[in-house]
């Protein structure tokens, strides 16, 4: 996977650092989901992503990353990710509660969590996010539960949000 010594992070791809950052935080709300407001060949010109797929890699390998390049990876494309995948808000909570932001984690597991009982995509009469429905049960697992399987090997390191005081499931 490539690195960027001179940021300390994983491009998602090979000319991703040489593209400009797309201002999430002046972008109206009408402008939101991205990809139903602007052609994809805008957006892929911009450091913006619907779902962060580096973070993704470092929950799915997470044995072949230090936690200060996790912390790195998760600090830097956190900010550029906007969350228009419902699977996103997962994969969010789970790499926040391991690098430490279980606030952010609490957060992004309850936009898992509502993603269709509350409606937060306003699609949810289009059918179940059955794939991100599936997400909130890792979330809780791998994220708060801090369990990992590497090399065949399970492991728990629980991070639970500060105002709970256990977690229980079956595996």
């Amino acid at each position: 996977m490539p690195y960027s010594e001179a940021l300390g992070i994983h491009p998602q791809d090979n000319v991703f650092l040489e593209k400009e950052v797309w201002d999430l935080e002046h972008t109206p709300a009408d402008k939101r989901p991205l990809l139903l407001h602007y052609h994809p060949l805008v957006i892929y010109r911009y450091q913006v992503l619907k779902q962060a797929d580096v973070v993704l890699a470092l929950f799915l390998q997470g044995n072949h990353f230090t936690p200060l390049e996790k912390l790195a990876d998760f600090e830097y494309y956190d900010p550029l990710t906007t969350g228009d995948s419902t699977l996103s808000a997962v994969v969010q909570s789970i790499l926040a509660a391991e690098v430490g932001y279980q606030d952010l984690a609490l957060d992004y597991f309850q936009q898992s969590l509502f993603v269709d009982l509350a409606d937060l995509h306003h699609n949810a009469s289009d059918g179940v996010h059955v794939a991100s429905a599936g997400g909130v049960w890792t979330a809780l697992v791998s994220g708060f539960g801090g369990m990992r399987d590497h090399y065949g090997e399970l492991t728990f390191d629980p991070r639970l949000p500060a105002d709970w005081t256990a977690l229980e499931y079956v595996l």
